[in-house]
């Protein structure tokens, strides 16, 4: 698992759907000399994610920005078109909603659970604060948990 202090992975790629169409970023490239506030959820429209972790993000989203966040970005391995409905309904504009979906960047910064035959290859709940690249900070949560990845305990912690 990516630890505090380390880099993002050189080359991971996620997708976005935008309003000029289907964009491929390279985090590297999408992260370098910003400061990010990166969220995971094992899945769009599931309860805690759509109830909870996305909209509190959508809530805070100009006090992050004060703080000097540059990107407020949210990953679930889904596919792009799942990700734009979701922020969609969510309201989330501030937010961008970036799809892995095969689970290569999940899984190259060792953040994967196998859920079986409920979804496969998903992402483990987390949060983390990247600067230039480097994580700064990183809340990964327990199975079934939901408190350290919140958009509150993120913003403290800026």
């Amino acid at each position: 698992m990516i630890k505090q202090g380390e880099m993002i992975p050189n080359g991971a790629m996620l997708g976005e759907l935008t309003s000029e169409g289907m964009l491929t970023h390279c985090v590297t490239d999408l992260f370098a000399g910003k400061k990010v506030v990166l969220f995971a959820v094992p899945g769009a429209f599931t309860p805690t994610c759509s109830e909870s972790h996305l909209p509190g993000f959508v809530v805070l989203a100009d006090e992050f920005k004060a703080k000097g966040v540059d990107i407020i970005a949210c990953v679930s391995v889904n596919d792009a078109f799942v990700m734009k409905a979701w922020g969609d309904s969510q309201n989330a504009s501030e937010i961008m909603m970036l799809a892995d979906g095969d689970a290569s960047f999940t899984q190259a910064i060792g953040l994967q659970m196998d859920t079986a035959g409920f979804g496969g290859i998903r992402s483990q709940r987390y949060a983390m604060v990247l600067e230039n690249g480097v994580i700064s900070e990183l809340n990964v949560e327990g199975p079934k948990m939901f408190e350290v990845s919140k958009a509150e305990v993120m913003l403290a912690a800026l």
